[in-house]
C-alpha cells in the first residue's frame, strides 16, 4: 500500500461507515471499526465479510485473499483502542455538536502525526476543526453511498488544513480504486453544489404550470440522456433527504437565487409524501413501481396546414431537414401565409415573445426546442402560447409524430424544459469554477461519477456551445426578470473569447 495510512479507524458503523471500512481494508490498511451502539461494529464487520464471501463465490477473490482481508478488519469496543491509528475517518450522524465532541476526544488519544477526517456532506470542515488544538491535521473525506460502487471521493481542505494531508488522503483514495477530487470548504463542496441545478429548475418549471412531473422526466431522459428524471430522482433519494439539502445550501449561500428551493417540495415533505419509501411522492408507488397515467391519444387531423419556419429559428437547417423527412408542405416565403402553421425555435425566449417580436399570428404559432443537436430525433418538444389554436397544436403534434417518435406538448416557457435545465446546470458548474472551489477537470469527474450525469456539465456546455447557453440565460433573464439566470463570469468570459469551459487559467 503506497500511502502513509497503515492503521485506519472508522468511527460510525452505519451503511456509510461500513462501506468506508470495506474500502480501507481493500486498500491494504489494518482497519478498526467503532460505534457507540453495542454490537453495531461487529454487525458491520460481519456484513463486510459477507460481501467478500460473495466476491469469493463469484471467483473475484481467492480463499487466500479473502483470509487476508478478514485479518485486516476488527471491531473495537472503545475509542481508546484507536490510539495507535494513523488515520481516523468519522462517519457518525450529521450533527455539529456530536462530531466536534468526538473529534476533541480523538485528538487527546491520537499521536500528533495522526490525521482525523470527517465524512460530512453538509457541515463546514473549517467549523468542525475550529476547536481542535491541531486543525492542520483535519480534513474532509466525503464518500458517497454505496461506497464500494460510487467511485468518487471529495477531499476537502479546511482553512487550516496542511496541504500534505490532502495529498496523502488523495493517495489513499487512489489505493482504494476510487477517484479523488479536491474541493474547497464551501457549502455542498462539489457534487451536492453542482446538483442544485437539476431538481430546483425542474420544480420551477412545474410551478409555472408548463408541464407535469412525468412529462419533464421523459423530456430530460430522452433529450439529454439522464438515467432518471428529476422527479424520479427525488422520489428515489426521498424528500426528507433532498429538500433539507436544498434549503441548507440556499441559506449557507445567503439566499443566492440560483439555489432557491421550492414550496412544492416543502409542502410534500410536510405532508409525508417523501417518495418511494413512503409509497407516495411525485408518483404513487405500488409494490415499489411508479404508477403513470397512460399517454394521451393522438388527435385526429383532417387536413394538415402548410408549415412556415422563422428565419431566427435555432438549428434552422436541421429543422427544415426534419420537416422534409416528415413530408410537411413547407412555405419558403419571407412571411407566412394566412393558413400556415408558424414554427419558432427560440433559445431562452418563450413562444409569446417570439411571436410578438416577429409579428406572427400567435394563434397559429408554436415553438419547438432545437437546442440539442439530435434531441428532436429522440423526443420532440413543442410549446404552445396562451393564444395558440387547438387545431394548430394538434396538427403540429401529428406532424412531428409521423415517424413514430414521441412528442411532448408543453405550455409556454422561456427556454422550454431542456434549455433552461441544462443552462442552469452549466451555469452553476461554471460558477463553482469561478469561485475556485475545484478545477474544471475535477468538477466534471465528480459530477459524472457522483451524480451519474451522461456528461460533465462543462463538457456538456462545450458540446452545446457557450454562446448558445449564454443566449438562453440572457433571454431567460429578460422573460423572467430573475437574477437566478444571470450568467456566471466564467461562462460569459469563455463564451465571449471562444474558449472551452474547461479552460483553466491556473494551469496555463
Amino acid at each position: 500500500m503506497n500511502t502513509n495510512f497503515h492503521r485506519v479507524a472508522v468511527v460510525g458503523a452505519g451503511a456509510m461507515g461500513q462501506g468506508i471500512a470495506q474500502m480501507c481494508a481493500q486498500a491494504g490498511a489494518q482497519v478498526l471499526v467503532h460505534d457507540v451502539f453495542p454490537g453495531a461494529a461487529e454487525k458491520a464487520c460481519q456484513a463486510i465479510s459477507m460481501q467478500w464471501q460473495r466476491s469469493q463465490d463469484k471467483g473475484r477473490l481467492t480463499a487466500a485473499e479473502m483470509g487476508q482481508l478478514q485479518d485486516r478488519l476488527k471491531a473495537t469496543a472503545s475509542l481508546q483502542e484507536l490510539s495507535s491509528c494513523d488515520l481516523v475517518i468519522e462517519a457518525v450522524v450529521e450533527n455539529m455538536a456530536i462530531k466536534t465532541a468526538l473529534f476533541a476526544e480523538l485528538e487527546n488519544l491520537l499521536s500528533p502525526q495522526a490525521v482525523i477526517a470527517t465524512n460530512t456532506s453538509s457541515l463546514s470542515v473549517t467549523a468542525l476543526a475550529a476547536k481542535l488544538k491541531h486543525p492542520h491535521r483535519f480534513a474532509g473525506l466525503h464518500f458517497f453511498n454505496p461506497v464500494p460502487l460510487m467511485k468518487v471521493v471529495e477531499v476537502i481542505a479546511g482553512l487550516g488544513t496542511d496541504e500534505t494531508i490532502c495529498q496523502q488522503l488523495s493517495q489513499f483514495v487512489t489505493a482504494m480504486g476510487h477517484r479523488s477530487v479536491r474541493a474547497k470548504d464551501t457549502p455542498g463542496f462539489i457534487v451536492n453544489h453542482a446538483g442544485r441545478g437539476y431538481g430546483t429548475e425542474a420544480l420551477r418549471i412545474v410551478s409555472e404550470g408548463v408541464a407535469d412531473f412525468a412529462t419533464i422526466d421523459d423530456i430530460l431522459k430522452d433529450q439529454v440522456g439522464f438515467k432518471l428524471g428529476p422527479f424520479e430522482l427525488m422520489d428515489l433519494t426521498a424528500l426528507d433527504v433532498s429538500h433539507p439539502v436544498m434549503e441548507s445550501i440556499y441559506h449557507q449561500y445567503y439566499e443566492e437565487p440560483r439555489y432557491r428551493p421550492s414550496v412544492i417540495t416543502a409542502q410534500r415533505l410536510a405532508g409525508g409524501w417523501l417518495g418511494r419509501k413512503s409509497g407516495q411522492g411525485f408518483y404513487t408507488y405500488i409494490d415499489g413501481k411508479a404508477q403513470r397515467s397512460p399517454p394521451t391519444a393522438m388527435p385526429s387531423v383532417s387536413e394538415m396546414p402548410p408549415v412556415w419556419v422563422s428565419s431566427r429559428a435555432a438549428r434552422r437547417s436541421d429543422l427544415f431537414q426534419l420537416l422534409k423527412e416528415l413530408g410537411a408542405d413547407i412555405e419558403t416565403a419571407s412571411a407566412p401565409s394566412n393558413q400556415a402553421l408558424c414554427l419558432v425555435a427560440p433559445l431562452g425566449f418563450d413562444v409569446t415573445t417570439s411571436a410578438i417580436v416577429e409579428r406572427l399570428d400567435p394563434a397559429r404559432t408554436l415553438g419547438i426546442d432545437m437546442l440539442m443537436p439530435d434531441a428532436a430525433s429522440r423526443r420532440r418538444v413543442l410549446a404552445t402560447n396562451p393564444a395558440t389554436r387547438s387545431d394548430m397544436r394538434d396538427a403540429a403534434r401529428v406532424l412531428f409524430a409521423k415517424d413514430g417518435k414521441p412528442v411532448s406538448v408543453i405550455q409556454d416557457s422561456g427556454g422550454f424544459v431542456t434549455q433552461r435545465v441544462l443552462a442552469h446546470i452549466v451555469n452553476i458548474a461554471s460558477d463553482i469554477c469561478q469561485q475556485g472551489i475545484c478545477s474544471p477537470a475535477d468538477l466534471d469527474t465528480a459530477v459524472t461519477l457522483g451524480l451519474g450525469y451522461p456528461q460533465g456539465p462543462l463538457t456538456l456546455g462545450d458540446s452545446l456551445g457557450a454562446d448558445s447557453l449564454l443566449e438562453v440565460l440572457f433571454n431567460m433573464q429578460t422573460v423572467y426578470g430573475d437574477p437566478r439566470y444571470r450568467p456566471s463570469p466564467w461562462l460569459r468570459r469563455r463564451g465571449a473569447l471562444g474558449l472551452s469551459l474547461r479552460h483553466d487559467i491556473s494551469s496555463v
